[in-house]
């Protein structure tokens, strides 16, 4: 009796390696936690790259330098804000909704454990590297402050709001938000508040914001 068997095809070639992209968000991950957990000077890309799964070459292929790699951890956490945040469909909602759903998620990014300790580094090691308060202002602070502007310019246009500057109504507004509870966590006197407690000081602050600025009703 013949017994008939199936040849099995082996693929041919090496086998299939992370895209560029997906290798970067790896590479991010590894880094965010290493700096987090030693600081910038300490943190070496070799120790990076082998937390990463990757070897050094493909690293420094993607991010020449440390402080390249530091902006794109700032730069991910922001972006994953911008995601959640779609400030398009926000103009739709009434003033104070919008308002409060941007402070929330404003106050839940920069009030968190994990933005606290990125910014305890910075203040640490700044005057040593001052390329990662640079890329921290950049990365963070000025494209949250943007796309918040840009909401607050976007409801004057409409009438329902009457600032005369806006990007300085945004920067206090931010300020009110954030400052004290972040400051407050940054020495340690307090603990990171919950989601509950941060909506409601977001609904508070809008509440004093729009008392001053909003538009008379015609």
């Amino acid at each position: 009796m013949v017994q008939n068997s199936m040849e099995v095809k082996r693929p041919r070639g090496r086998p299939q390696t992370r895209c560029d992209e997906d290798t970067r968000s790896v590479i991010v991950d590894a880094a965010c936690c290493s700096f987090r957990e030693g600081g910038y000077e300490a943190t070496s890309i070799t120790a990076i790259a082998q937390i990463a799964g990757v070897s050094t070459k493909t690293l420094y292929r993607l991010f020449p330098a440390k402080s390249d790699l530091f902006s794109a951890v700032v730069s991910a956490r922001i972006d994953d804000f911008l995601l959640r945040l779609d400030i398009s469909a926000l103009r739709d909602h009434p003033i104070a909704d919008g308002l409060e759903r941007i402070l929330s998620a404003y106050g839940e990014l920069t009030l968190s454990e994990r933005t606290v300790t990125l910014l305890k580094l910075i203040v640490s090691e700044s005057d040593r590297f001052p390329e990662i308060a640079t890329a921290f202002y950049v990365k963070a602070i000025e494209r949250t402050n943007d796309v918040m502007e840009d909401y607050l310019r976007s409801r004057v246009d409409a009438g329902v709001l009457k600032l005369e500057d806006p990007h300085v109504a945004c920067g206090m507004l931010r300020g009110m938000m954030i400052m004290e509870p972040q400051r407050s966590a940054l020495l340690g006197q307090v603990s990171y508040p919950s989601k509950e407690e941060i909506a409601a000081r977001a609904r508070m602050c809008v509440s004093i914001f729009l008392q001053g600025a909003i538009a008379p009703a015609p």
